[in-house]
């Protein structure tokens, strides 16, 4: 999603995505394993808008979507961006980067743009699966790469890219109930856009990444 000239943290609830959460046991790591193993019924991923008609040459990305294992159960690690960067400064994102030459695949960029952007090495990332390709507003296709990392571990964020790192509950994320649907009208935009937000504690998930974890969501329930 495109830079907006508002806060977009601060537009009404249109309504909520409503699903109820997900059950316990789909939240655990081995269940997590054999669902991205084995193939999973027909589902339908978040409806997306117009971006790939707006930028037609679309640039390759990946992102981690890294699940964490701790004691108390599954979180999902999140970065927050810096402020003066080009695109998405300040948003909630998750660690990834556009593909480069030296990649061997989509797989292989989301674990180098992570360990570029917050220094977790990628041995202690076991990669389960993956997600749909996303397109964003801003011209980005994006391979979300899912990945179970194993504590302890080190980070050493970018400061140039990295203001924050923090992780959230996954049974939280995982609750269509803490799924609050907004939306905006921008003139250049032509039409109505409606966009997910997962607000948690002092952090506004939005745009893309609540885009990608509502695919999660709707895989994982499947």
């Amino acid at each position: 999603m495109a830079t907006l000239p508002f806060d977009p943290a601060l537009l009404p609830v249109d309504g909520l995505g409503g699903e109820g959460a997900l059950d316990a046991a789909r939240l655990e790591a081995g269940w997590l394993r054999a669902r991205f193993a084995s193939p999973v019924a027909a589902w339908q991923s978040e409806i997306v808008d117009d971006a790939q008609a707006r930028h037609p040459r679309m640039t390759p990305a990946s992102v981690l979507i890294p699940l964490v294992l701790r004691p108390e159960g599954l979180s999902l690690l999140l970065t927050q961006r810096t402020a003066h960067l080009t695109d998405h400064a300040g948003q909630i994102s998750f660690p990834g980067g556009r593909a480069e030459l030296v990649d061997v695949d989509a797989i292989d960029t989301a674990l180098r743009e992570t360990e570029e952007e917050i220094g977790l090495h990628r041995r202690h990332i076991e990669v389960i699966g993956t997600l749909p390709e996303y397109v964003t507003g801003t011209g980005y296709k994006v391979t979300p790469v899912v990945g179970l990392v194993a504590p302890p571990f080190e980070m050493t964020p970018d400061e140039n890219e990295v203001a924050e790192i923090f992780e959230v509950p996954l049974a939280f994320l995982m609750n269509g109930a803490n799924h609050q649907r907004l939306s905006f009208e921008l003139p250049e935009w032509a039409g109505r856009r409606t966009f997910y937000a997962m607000p948690y504690e002092r952090f506004f998930i939005w745009g893309a990444t609540a885009g990608m974890l509502r695919n999660l969501f709707h895989f994982l329930r499947a």
